[in-house]
C-alpha cells in the first residue's frame, strides 16, 4: 500500500478513555488469576496434607514474598471480580446509552476496586 497516514505507535502519547484501561486491566486480571489457580491450589494441598505441613505453611505465609504473591492474587480477583460485575450490569443494558454513563460506571468501578483491594492489603499485611 503506498498511504502515507499517519501512525503514533508511541503508547505513552495515546489517550485512551477509562473504559479502556478498566477493560484492558480486566482483561490482564484473568491472566494473572489464571497463573495464581495453580499457586493456590498447591496452597490448598499442602494445607489439607497433614498438620505439619499445615503449620509448615503457616510458617511459609509469613515470609513477604509469599504475602505478596498472596496479596496479588487476591486483587486480581477482587479487581476482575468488580469489573465483570460491572460487565454484567451492562450486559442487561445499563449504562449503555451514552458514553458518559459507561465512563461514570468505569470510575465506580475502579474506586470499588480500590476500596476492597485496600481492605485485602490490611488483611494480608496486617
Amino acid at each position: 500500500m503506498d498511504k502515507k497516514r499517519p501512525v503514533n505507535l508511541d503508547l505513552g502519547t495515546i489517550k485512551l478513555p477509562i473504559t479502556s484501561y478498566v477493560s484492558i486491566l480486566h482483561r490482564a486480571s484473568g491472566v494473572i488469576m489464571f497463573f495464581a489457580l495453580a499457586v493456590l491450589l498447591w496452597l490448598l494441598e499442602s494445607s489439607l496434607a497433614s498438620e505439619a505441613s499445615f503449620n509448615a505453611l503457616g510458617d511459609m505465609m509469613a515470609n513477604p514474598i509469599c504475602q505478596v504473591i498472596i496479596w496479588g492474587s487476591l486483587a486480581a480477583l477482587a479487581y476482575h471480580s468488580v469489573a465483570g460485575i460491572r460487565h454484567m450490569i451492562m450486559d442487561f443494558g445499563v449504562g449503555e446509552d451514552s458514553f458518559e454513563a459507561g465512563r461514570l460506571s468505569a470510575w465506580v468501578a475502579v474506586v470499588v476496586a480500590a476500596v476492597v483491594i485496600a481492605l485485602i492489603t490490611y488483611w494480608v499485611f496486617l
